[in-house]
Order: C-alpha cells, then structure tokens, then sequence
C-alpha cells in the first residue's frame, strides 16, 4: 500500500519533471541553434516595436500607452473558451454521467447564459469606436 502511495507521488515527479524540461530544452535548442546560425537573426526596428492591437505605440518602451475597449472581449472570449473546456469531457461521457451530471451542466451553461445576458444588457458587447 505505501509502495503504491509512492508510486503515484513518482508519477506526478516525473510529468512535473518532463513539464519543465520540454519548455526549456526547447529554448535551449533555440539559443544553440543561433549560435550555430541556423536561426535567422535579422534585427527590424519595426520587429522590435512594440504592438498593441494595431495601434501605434506612443511613448516609450517604459510607459506605453494603449487601449483598455479590447479587454471586455477578451474576457468573454476567455469564459467561453473555459467553458468549451468544461464542456467537450462532459459531452464524451454523456451517456455514463447519468442526471445529475445533465442538471450540474445545465446550471453551469445557465450561470454562463445570464452573465452573457448580463454583458448585452449592459452593452459591454458594442464596439465603441
């Protein structure tokens, strides 16, 4: 029993271990890969300008100036993308979940209906242009 206890703690070891070594192996194969020159280095100052939802900056790198519109979208976008998530598991074991897991969904769709309606109502949706 405790063997098995361990076991799974290994298991969690190992994903955490491969988790961060994939990201960083990957930089590192990146930066190698510039020092051998097969990365293209080509500097542009417009590359290395910084980009905010098409705008042109204004000011400097340090106290840059942008638009705060976009973030309503991007918040909605973000909820109903989670939702996605939450959704596609529970769609693919539909059949086994039973009723309770049907009304569970339901009131987690209608919690994210009313806050869609509560955006409309309050025009959050609008572009202000």
């Amino acid at each position: 029993m405790l063997e098995d206890y361990f076991r799974q703690y290994g298991l969690i070891a190992l994903f955490s271990g491969v988790a961060v070594s994939v990201p960083v192996g990957m930089l590192v194969l990146s930066w190698l890969f510039s020092l051998v020159r097969v990365r293209p280095r080509k500097p542009d100052p417009v590359k290395s300008s910084l980009y905010e939802c098409g705008m042109a900056p204004i000011g400097g790198a340090r106290w840059t100036q942008f638009n705060f519109r976009y973030y309503p979208y991007a918040l909605l976008f973000v909820i109903f993308d989670v939702e996605t998530v939450f959704l596609y598991p529970w769609a693919v074991r539909f059949h086994q979940l039973g009723l309770f897991a049907f009304l569970e969904m339901l009131a987690f769709v209608l919690v994210l209906v009313v806050g869609l309606v509560y955006a409309w109502r309050k025009r959050a949706l609008e572009w202000e242009g």
